[in-house]
């Protein structure tokens, strides 16, 4: 029944990890049967219990007169002024009310924004462009391209420390036969996935600078910008920069920080007329966030219950991405050249005797039922590698290693 969707999204491909998640369960009956039950490394999702007073407060609301019925798109004052205390609080960022919109989560948030700013194009010549970070976040390219727009790929590489040069990436796409006046946003996102790779804030002046110079809107992901190992070092907003607001309008998320995926909650800031612009077109799709999501997250985001939960994630993350890194190199014998120091994942390449991502991928499921992500469904130059999110337990890594041991998945 294709024929009743557009070109576009009639062509759309479907989220890398629902196709893991569909191939691993054909194949959780034969592997519990070997005793190899799966476990999975793939999904970019903390599995640790929420904060108590999140969880508290959301009961409590339920039992609020009126909190029930229809929200609106913005989000309510409560959380708002929430957000605006946490952006001081957090980055030193002055934002205005007027200048935040919730979000039914960021990834809602950022395929909107693009479908407002992109005018669908058959012609690949002719069509609206967004410069996307490769690897990235896969559901991207796909925002992009449902759209009728173009996503073109930023290389992020060992060799330009995941911080390209932008003039360089300019001149390439111009080569590359394409019109640099049809380039309409530049999406970051630092900390990155899958990569794990942080940047510093000189180079986001770079980004901000190039995108003044351009008329490019710069859209931030900053949805893993509190997951970090290192207090001294803590993530930059684009915000911070002097003249980002110019410019640019950034995405946050509650749901990482808070162990909260499933809840959809999150916001997006900056530039006052994107930020107005983009909430007229949402009240156009929904309604809102459920009122007591609202006033739970707005109790939990500058509390010390929230920052000291915050501390105490970051912290079981680090032991178990420090366990992970030893016993693959030592017990595995793997090469590892980039260590994160912020998120959950690892970013590793496969053993040389394998062709493709997809091939150990494929080969690591069926044989040990581990389930991992190959690189190359985050762009072009993830291929040969593997993303692997740490979020299981530290008994569940320490069965990875094993299986991967006695399986002969050494190096």
């Amino acid at each position: 029944m294709k024929q009743f969707f557009n070109e576009f999204a009639a062509n759309i491909d479907t989220y890398i990890m629902f196709k893991i998640k569909e191939k691993t369960a054909n194949l959780t009956e034969e592997l519990t049967k070997r005793n190899r039950k799966p476990i999975s490394l793939a999904m970019g999702a903390p599995t640790t219990p929420p904060p108590e007073l999140l969880i508290n407060n959301l009961k409590k609301y339920l039992e609020e007169d009126g909190i029930h019925t229809y929200s609106t798109p913005k989000g309510e004052k409560y959380l708002l002024n929430a957000i605006k205390t946490r952006m001081k609080n957090r980055f030193d960022v002055e934002i205005d009310t007027a200048e935040i919109c919730s979000l039914l989560g960021s990834k809602e948030g950022i395929a909107n924004l693009i479908r407002g700013i992109i005018t669908p194009e058959q012609q690949e010549n002719n069509k609206d462009i967004i410069l996307i970070p490769d690897p990235s976040y896969a559901s991207y390219k796909e925002m992009v391209k449902v759209c009728g727009g173009l996503g073109y790929s930023v290389p992020l590489t060992a060799e330009n420390n995941y911080m390209p040069n932008m003039e360089e990436i300019l001149n390439q796409l111009e080569k590359d036969g394409y019109n640099k006046d049809k380039i309409k946003a530049l999406i970051i996102n630092y900390p990155n996935n899958p990569l794990g790779a942080t940047c510093t804030k000189e180079y986001l002046k770079t980004i901000v600078d190039f995108c003044k110079k351009y008329e490019i809107l710069l859209i931030s992901d900053a949805a893993y910008v509190d997951i970090y190992f290192d207090e001294k070092d803590k993530p930059h907003s684009i915000l911070e920069i002097e003249g980002a607001k110019d410019i640019s309008v950034e995405f946050h998320s509650f749901s990482k920080p808070y162990s909260i995926t499933g809840w959809r909650i999150g916001w997006v800031c900056g530039n006052k007329e994107v930020v107005s612009q983009f909430a007229k077109l949402k009240s156009t799709i929904d309604s809102g966030i459920f009122k007591g999501l609202q006033k739970a997250s707005s109790d939990i985001i500058n509390s010390k219950e929230g920052d000291d939960y915050i501390l105490w994630a970051n912290k079981e993350i680090k032991n178990k991405s420090d366990y992970f890194v030893n016993a693959f190199k030592n017990e595995l014998g793997w090469e590892i050249d980039h260590i994160p120091t912020a998120t959950f994942y690892q970013w590793i390449k496969i053993p040389p005797r394998y062709k493709t991502s997809e091939e150990f991928c494929d080969d690591l499921l069926k044989k040990s039922g581990i389930v991992m992500v190959p690189g190359n469904a985050f762009g072009k130059y993830g291929q040969g590698y593997v993303r692997v999110s740490i979020v299981c337990s530290r008994t569940e890594l320490q069965e990875v290693v094993k299986r991967m041991k006695d399986d002969g998945f050494t190096y």
